[in-house]
């Protein structure tokens, strides 16, 4: 598979939050994205061993020479990276199907990928309907937005107290604030964006709600989505 960029690619360099981690948005991001989305169709599929709720396959691996090629510039300078040790250790097609009703409480609260402060995390948008972004939250009760090695020992007590206490979130995903994370930013899942941000910033899919979520990545919430440092 022959990936280009598209001629008319838009970068925007955000931050999120208070704490300003960096993010990128990229739109247009390739010339072609049917002809990923035609390969997803064509993959196997299967559960994660991870807390994703959907269903995943390998992305070709031409598309993680795309990026590295692409975008290695831009990563390295505006996540501070060095150049050298940019590599991929996850990059698959992936497909969210776990109805609300079925997430366990892990799954409907945001989360990070990784503790590791260099680590970077990417969506790409491969869905034309409306079935929902990404949103980044802070933790009201540590006001944290993201969490490193250094906040590991004070997050995860506290979150695991107010798990089992009354505010406990309930059968869904999250939608903007609740009781203890409050949303500091969001982006819609528009078809042939990427978003790139730090592994370990608060985050969470916002599948749209009252939508099915078929695991057929034809009509399904299609994504690829990569890590990388």
């Amino acid at each position: 598979m022959n990936i280009a960029p598209h001629p008319s690619m838009r970068i925007q360099k955000l931050t999120i939050g208070r704490e300003n981690a960096p993010l990128l948005v990229i739109d247009n991001l390739v010339a072609d994205p049917e002809e990923l989305v035609q390969d997803a169709i064509s993959k196997k599929y299967a559960p994660p061993q991870s807390y994703y709720p959907g269903l995943r396959a390998k992305a070709p691996l031409s598309y993680q020479v795309f990026l590295v090629g692409e975008l290695r510039t831009l990563l390295c300078d505006y996540f501070e990276l060095e150049a050298s040790s940019l590599r991929f250790s996850m990059c698959h097609y992936s497909v969210v199907t776990t109805p609300p009703a079925q997430l366990t409480a892990l799954q409907r609260i945001p989360h990070v990928d990784s503790h590791e402060a260099r680590g970077l995390a990417s969506i790409h948008y491969l869905f034309k309907a409306d079935l929902g972004g990404t949103a980044f939250y802070r933790h009201r009760a540590t006001g944290f937005e993201y969490v490193d090695e250094a906040r590991r020992s004070t997050y995860y007590p506290i979150l695991e107290q107010e798990l089992s206490g009354p505010a406990a979130p309930g059968p869904d995903y999250i939608h903007a604030d609740t009781e203890l994370f409050e949303q500091v930013g969001a982006q819609a899942g528009v078809f042939n964006r990427m978003l790139i941000y730090r592994r370990n910033s608060l985050h969470s899919g916002a599948p749209t709600r009252g939508v099915p979520l078929p695991a057929d990545p034809a009509s399904g919430r299609l994504s690829i989505n990569s890590f990388l440092a």
